[in-house]
């Protein structure tokens, strides 16, 4: 009775430990559901040890009444069931293992092909023990009697468990973060299973064996299972923060089609979509008629073909495009994205009502429904970042996450008990020092709290030396849904802010070749009329300290030229015209506002030196004029006068008239 009561203890602990993962995925694999595949073995596992310690506590319980002969067949089958048990044990926590690490090759096939030699030469063993006592034995007081071969076959699992032991240790080391400490829990649990053999060779009527697995059991609920599940939690929190973005989710099976559609707003379900369908690809054509608006169907219909779609995001993160949607029988338009699950299995399809963001309105969300599914969707979501942090608003605590490990998964990077004390750290180490006060004050908490009452998300551009060299980078910021975790993503934007530069540069050229005359190169009359504009502003807003002259010129005798010496010597006048102005007014813009008419803006230094220009100017022209070389220009100086002048083209008929004069004398 007392053998019999360690693995009754175990029997109870393995069911209570166990008893909902045994429920929720059972002991079938499914091929179509690959993260099932892991919690199935283990319960397999968990049915073989269940299976062994019930054999073990009956038998001990038949032993101590074998002095019954009746009893003796009973004992000596559930002698070979205990063995044939422990092999089983062995066989599933080496399954489980294989599909835990998720890898397949030379090791991992040799792992398995041998201890399924294992277990068949244990039973073959078995099945021979009736006729040659290799295993065990038991005497003429049937007394249990272990013979070489059971030593053999304890210390060959021993020796396997602790090539086991071995393995799960060196990927341990390759490995980091929480997934670290899982597979060094797994190993250890193999080195517990070993030694517990080791003390069931020494001390064959101890249940031994019973006792290490349920140690093992509890070392992998303790820090495999467990720490999973807490993962998970933050990761559906994740999920659930950065699908508030989107309308409705479509999660897609590409082989069958099959899809769950997670939709959080009630403006979306006016669509008619389906929690569940058979076919996403012909529902989502069939649906266009009745829900896009009619200009936009055909170009819709192109995106909807599976193999389109595929050949879309191949060799890219993500593929998007958008149309307009009638909803409520108001066309809007969607943003609609898709993009592979990390396993490749699935496709995750996102609609997104932009039309809010076109018209720089704010979209009011709700709540997005959690799932079990929304592990893999904030997987796929946290693609976009580099780094992601998750942290507690009321202590700063924070768990750090990289997108990507050695397994491809989102996986725990570092964590610690006060983010924004990290962060200040941090800033001067990594941060360009012109960029430090923006970043400090970013990472402010209270800073935070103001900026997201009033947005969904709050963002900041700035550089980090990456080998000595500044690289852009955004940091954004958002709540989870329940408001008790920031949500903060990192991601590299260097090329994005390099190519936007690039564009305004290139507009800022386009805009000064469109103001500038072709033939001249200096200011057009599109100039002009933006300086004319931008003066009249400030006259009517009563600056009346403003203190400049327009100078109005007229090229002499173009049409004479034009007719008699052709236009491409008209044009060389027009061109030394403007060279004669701008040799004269330095620090003045001249424009060209008609085929032989100038006009100069002077302020500053030219306006106080006004008169002395206009002088020298005249006197070029003069010069010119008695040489009969050069260009003759006629011109007129008229300034700015605050107590008559209330329009910029008064100042300019002034000048315009004061130039006829001047063109008159010269003419004669």
């Amino acid at each position: 009775m007392l053998y019999s009561m360690a693995p009754a203890s175990v029997l109870i602990i393995n069911l209570i430990l166990n008893w909902e993962s045994i429920r929720k995925y059972g002991f079938r694999e499914k091929k179509q559901d690959e993260k099932k595949r892991v919690p199935v073995r283990f319960n397999c596992f968990v049915l073989a040890a269940a299976c062994y310690v019930l054999i073990d506590m009956i038998w001990g319980l038949l032993y101590e009444h074998r002095d019954i002969p009746e009893l003796f067949p009973l004992i000596y089958s559930f002698t070979v069931f205990y063995f044939l048990f422990m092999l089983f044990t062995m066989l599933t926590w080496t399954r489980y293992i294989a599909a835990y690490l998720d890898k397949r090759g030379f090791r991992t096939d040799l792992m398995l092909y041998g201890v399924w030699a294992m277990v068949v030469i244990g039973i073959i063993c078995l099945m021979l023990n009736r006729f040659y006592h290799f295993m065990f034995s038991y005497n003429d007081a049937h007394e249990y009697i272990g013979e070489s071969g059971s030593n053999i076959s304890f210390i060959l699992q021993i020796a396997f468990y602790t090539i086991i032991s071995v393995h799960m240790l060196y990927v341990a080391h390759k490995s980091n973060g929480s997934q670290k400490t899982r597979y060094k829990a797994v190993a250890a649990t193999s080195i517990v299973l070993g030694v517990s053999l080791i003390f069931q060779i020494s001390f064959a009527f101890l249940p031994s064996y019973a006792v290490g697995l349920m140690i093992g059991i509890c070392l992998v609920h303790s820090f495999v299972q467990f720490g999973e599940k807490k993962e998970k939690e933050i990761h559906d929190h994740i999920a659930s923060a950065m699908a508030e973005d989107y309308e409705a989710i479509f999660y897609i099976e590409i082989g069958t089609g099959e899809f769950l559609t997670f939709a959080r707003s009630r403006k979306y379900m006016t669509l008619n979509a389906e929690a569940l369908g058979k076919d996403f690809f012909k529902e989502a054509l069939d649906s266009i008629d009745d829900c896009v608006y009619p200009d936009d169907r055909e170009y819709a219909k192109g995106f909807y073909d599976k193999e389109t779609m595929l050949k879309n995001i191949e060799g890219r993160r993500s593929f998007s495009f958008k149309y307009r949607v009638m909803v409520n029988e108001e066309p809007r338009y969607f943003l609609f994205t898709v993009m592979r699950e990390s396993s490749g299995q699935y496709l995750i399809f996102y609609e997104k009502d932009i039309q809010d963001e076109l018209n720089a309105e704010k979209v009011q969300k709700e709540t997005q429904k959690k799932t079990v599914t929304f592990g893999r969707i904030a997987e796929s979501l946290a693609s976009n970042y580099d780094a992601i942090y998750y942290v507690d608003i009321a202590d700063s605590g924070y768990v750090g996450y990289e997108v990507n490990n050695i397994y491809g998964q989102l996986e725990i990077s570092q964590s610690g008990d006060d983010f924004f004390s990290d962060c200040l750290v941090n800033i001067p180490q990594v941060v360009h020092k012109d960029d430090r006060d923006i970043v400090t004050g970013f990472v402010d908490k209270d800073n935070m709290i103001a900026a997201l009452e009033s947005r969904k998300d709050y963002s900041t551009i700035y550089r980090i030396i990456v080998s000595d060299k500044p690289q852009y980078t955004r940091m954004t910021v958002r709540k989870t849904s329940d408001g008790t975790h920031f949500i903060i993503g990192v991601e590299n934007v260097n090329d994005e802010v390099l190519k936007e530069k690039q564009h305004l540069k290139e507009l800022r050229n386009e805009k000064e070749l469109a103001r500038r005359d072709e033939l001249t190169g200096v200011k057009n009359k599109t100039a002009y009329k933006e300086m004319e504009e931008a003066v009249q502003g400030n006259i009517d807003s009563g600056m009346d300290y403003l203190t400049f002259a327009l100078v109005v010129c007229d090229a002499n005798n173009l049409k004479q030229i034009n007719d008699t010496q052709g236009h491409s010597t008209g044009d060389e006048y027009i061109k030394a015209s403007a060279r004669l102005l701008c040799d004269v007014f330095v620090h003045s813009p001249v424009f060209r506002v008609g085929g032989d008419e100038f006009v100069v803006f002077l302020q500053g230094n030219d306006y106080s030196a006004r008169h002395d220009l206009m002088d020298k100017l005249r006197s070029r022209v003069l010069e010119n004029k008695r040489l009969g070389a050069g260009v003759i220009l006629a011109s007129g100086l008229s300034e700015y006068n605050p107590d008559v002048d209330r329009y910029v083209s008064d100042i300019f008929e002034r000048a315009d008239k004061e130039m006829y004069e001047d063109k008159k004398k010269l003419k004669s």
